[in-house]
């Protein structure tokens, strides 16, 4: 038996990768920060299969003990202050956690155990102002927000750290991924809950920013496959995992919409410019064609049955 830590478990991608490795027969151990307030929803289901330890990447030692403890074959760094609009608010903070923070974990690995496979979930924000399209693994980055540069911070000392200490390291650039498990903050989640609640027949206005900001929308029990795979590989290597499609905010929306049969969705939708970004990320579109070469990985769920999926279990969410 195969044993990973996961940081971040409690997060979307988290849960789908913790229902994901104890399919594959994983000792699965969850790393969490003490908070006055758990938020485990997203793993309820799986309680009493996974073994949560109190955990902090701020805090070195903590990082140490968790890694002592619980001698993981593999470790997949998911936890990241990863809402891209507060990294403006709390731009200093994004970078401990997001940046530094795999900085502590690689040097507990390589202090503990350096034969620990490590993954780090890199980002398409880190391709921001984008140098080509499709973007790929040799395109140059660009951040535009403090979260897409504590990304690529993060990228690029899980590269140092593969180099100079020989470590298994990887990172998985995984471009924008969704499901029922998306936080409300998000864009994607924000529709398909507000489109629930005017199927429901309450009083609603999904509030938008850019309608126009384009990009390549997978979902994110495909993309944990991938993650795993960049770690059974023979050598380590970095991958872009995405669709090689593009939809724009409007066209999420207006599939959304086609769920309940409204088609005049314009008088639900109110912009507020408040919520367009300091600094606009307007198209990111992925080239997966490595992955899909090397690692036989697909993504099998569509765009429009994404959107279906998220709408449907928002509105099954609010009939309860």
């Amino acid at each position: 038996m195969k044993t990973a830590l996961i940081t971040g478990i409690t997060g979307q991608d988290g849960s789908y990768l913790a229902d994901f490795l104890l399919e594959k027969g994983y000792k699965v151990y969850g790393m969490t920060r003490r908070v006055s307030v758990p938020t485990l929803g997203r793993v309820e289901h799986i309680m009493d299969k996974i073994t949560l330890i109190d955990g902090d990447l701020l805090d070195q030692a903590s990082v140490m003990r968790v890694l002592k403890d619980t001698q993981p074959d593999e470790v997949y760094n998911l936890a990241a202050m990863s809402f891209v609009p507060h990294s403006w608010q709390q731009p200093e903070l994004t970078g401990q956690y997001t940046g530094l923070g795999v900085t502590r974990m690689l040097e507990a690995i390589r202090q503990i155990n350096p034969q620990t496979k490590f993954y780090q979930a890199s980002s398409s924000e880190m391709f921001g102002k984008v140098q080509e399209v499709p973007q790929k693994e040799s395109t140059p980055f660009y951040p535009r927000s403090p979260y897409g540069v504590a990304k690529a911070y993060g990228h690029y000392i899980t590269v140092n750290y593969r180099e100079s200490y020989d470590m298994f390291a990887v990172n998985g650039i995984l471009f924008n991924h969704e499901s029922p498990r998306r936080g409300f903050e998000f864009v994607t989640r924000k529709i398909s809950d507000g489109v629930a609640r005017i199927a429901a027949g309450l009083p609603h206005k999904i509030r938008l920013g850019n309608l126009d900001a384009k990009r390549d929308w997978g979902y994110a029990g495909d993309y944990v496959e991938a993650m795993w795979l960049m770690l059974q590989q023979d050598t380590p290597q970095d991958f872009v995992i995405a669709t090689g499609e593009q939809h724009s905010v409007r066209d999420f929306v207006e599939e959304a919409f086609k769920v309940i049969g409204i088609t005049d969705w314009q008088k639900h939708v109110e912009l507020d410019p408040k919520l367009l970004r300091s600094a606009e990320v307007h198209t990111l579109l992925g080239d997966p064609s490595k992955a899909k070469r090397i690692l036989g990985w697909q993504p099998r769920v569509s765009f429009k049955e994404l959107v279906k999926m998220m709408v449907e279990a928002d509105i099954a969410r609010h009939k309860k």
